[in-house]
């Protein structure tokens, strides 16, 4: 009985010092974060090889649901709200489930974000959102899944998703302009130089009200008791697109003399070109 007890022991102590060696993850983990407009956004995903296998109709079947990765439920967390094609996301956490095809993949986003690969039983009161994207043949293999975040712009991206030869993107928006335009109204009651200096950069470079914007801006300038060249270059660019050359021109003139004097390269060049552009130079 004695000797029984040591041999378990044995086992034991063996067992317990091999479970502390850590080995590669066929499979590894990656998390990747990104700021669309005032959104953060972060995919959490294992990331499977092709390893000389046919992927799409082999390994991941045709009409059926996939995790969209390896391991546990790739999880998408959203900061604010989005909106995917034209369903509205809360803010939160989905797992993020596709079901790949020849013609069309269809893409879901799961509120159960918790465990393992698909739900046994699959509920779709738990589906927050879904949509249909075509899948795009690529003329090369990529060896490992990759999710990344493309197509930035102010209010909306893609989610794209390439493996082997197979590429999918899965537009969505969110509400930049709703966000700022509230902070915007919220402290126009009683701005300081910034607030009017970041709302009238915000419109020039959103296309909103240019007048409005140029209006900011004189007051923003109005109180710096000595504006900066890269300031002066908002300025300029404001005026030109409000119609006021002849004054674009003058600040353009007052921000490359600041840029030069800074030897600021980036800034000569630009106003140079500007310049050039208002049949200024």
């Amino acid at each position: 009985m004695e000797k029984l007890l040591l041999l378990v022991l044995a086992f034991t102590t063996v067992y317990s010092v091999n479970a502390q060696i850590e080995t590669p993850q066929p499979s590894p983990f990656s998390k990747l974060e990104q700021r669309v407009g005032l959104t953060d956004i972060t995919i959490e995903y294992s990331r499977p090889g092709v390893k000389g296998r046919k992927i799409f109709g082999g390994l991941e079947a045709y009409g059926k649901v996939w995790r969209t990765g390896a391991n546990a439920r790739t999880k998408i967390t959203f900061s604010t709200e989005a909106t995917i094609d034209g369903q509205t996301l809360e803010a939160g956490t989905y797992a993020l489930f596709t079901k790949p095809g020849a013609e069309t993949w269809e893409v879901y986003f799961y509120t159960d974000y918790k465990g393992n690969g698909t739900p046994r039983e699959w509920d779709e009161s738990k589906v927050a959102a879904k949509t249909t994207v075509k899948p795009m043949e690529i003329p090369f293999s990529v060896e490992t899944l990759t999710l990344d975040i493309n197509n930035i712009k102010t209010s909306s991206a893609t989610i794209d998703l390439v493996w082997d030869k197979t590429y999918i993107g899965i537009p969505f928006e969110v509400p930049t302009d709703k966000v700022v335009s509230a902070k915007i109204d919220k402290v126009m009651s009683g701005p300081g130089i910034g607030d009017y200096y970041a709302s009238a950069v915000y419109y020039l470079n959103s296309g909103k009200d240019i007048n409005k914007a140029k209006e900011w801006m004189d007051k923003a300038m109005s109180m710096i008791e000595k504006p900066g060249f890269w300031q002066l270059r908002q300025q300029s660019l404001i005026y030109a697109k409000a119609g006021d050359k002849k004054g674009a021109i003058k600040l353009a003139k007052e921000s490359l003399a600041g840029a030069q004097k800074a030897n600021n390269s980036a800034y000569i060049d630009m106003n140079t070109k500007s310049l050039k552009e208002w049949g200024a130079m």
